[in-house]
């Protein structure tokens, strides 16, 4: 259970070599006894992931997932649920194509709606289920300020990450009163791997700044968060800018 504090004692990151999901992870070092499970596919990456989060005292167990086979996602969270409660589960797959690519090439594009909103969909139903069974849990979802108002430069990313944002805000609502709470939690520009060498846009922050706002949203019980918080207002004007003019932005 998550204590007076705020704190888990069990995670499951599903995407479990995400940046932001492992500084999330991190950040909740200092909670006695943290039990983590890692999902992802079984690579370098997941091992070496593992290997820090073991050193800084956690319960590392790792488990097979690949985010575009929905099928076998039930049996894989119920695996992660065997080895005991889970308090938090942050949801943390994604992927960001070339975006000129997305939309002119089939499989890119396929692939972004898969990773970006099947796979999240997915996994949201699978953990829902499992959470109400145990009576307690929160679901973290990472989705992204381009969710907001999809935009001509990336409409392929942003409308996959529109539909994701919508069905955890909507899967919030519909577990209201059964003991399970969701975040979702929209970023703007972040440094990480998925964003290396892309020209960083305005308001840019690192997955530490991500991972400090998702530790105070479990503990607050928020159902949303923006980060940076000056993200909110600046989306919020530019989802009102009639089409004509938000055409001439160069966003």
């Amino acid at each position: 259970m998550i204590n007076s504090l705020g704190e888990p004692q069990s995670v499951l990151v599903l995407g479990g070599t995400s940046d932001i999901a492992l500084a999330t992870v991190r950040a909740w070092a200092g909670a006695d006894g943290l039990r983590v499970v890692l999902a992802a596919r079984p690579t370098s990456r997941r091992s070496a992931a593992a290997a820090e989060l073991r050193e800084l005292g956690m319960d590392v167990h790792e488990l097979d997932f690949e985010a575009e086979q929905a099928e076998t996602h039930p049996a894989m969270v119920r695996e992660a649920f065997e080895h005991g409660d889970i308090d938090v589960a942050i949801v943390a797959v994604g992927v960001l194509e070339d975006e000129e690519r997305s939309w002119q090439e089939h499989d890119l594009a396929v692939r972004n709606a898969q990773v970006n909103y099947v796979a999240p969909v997915s996994l949201g139903v699978c953990l829902a289920e499992a959470m109400r069974a145990q009576g307690h849990g929160v679901v973290v979802a990472l989705s992204s300020v381009a969710g907001e108002r999809v935009r001509r430069s990336n409409f392929v990313y942003g409308s996959s990450k529109a539909g994701m944002d919508g069905f955890f805000l909507g899967l919030g609502e519909a577990l209201r009163g059964t003991g399970v709470h969701v975040l979702v939690v929209r970023p703007g520009f972040v440094h990480t791997k998925m964003t290396e060498g892309r020209l960083a846009a305005q308001l840019s922050v690192g997955a530490d700044d991500v991972a400090a706002a998702i530790v105070v949203g479990v503990a607050r019980r928020k159902s949303l968060v923006w980060v940076p918080r000056a993200m909110r207002p600046v989306m919020s004007g530019l989802r009102h800018v009639p089409r004509p003019l938000f055409r001439k932005l160069p966003l």
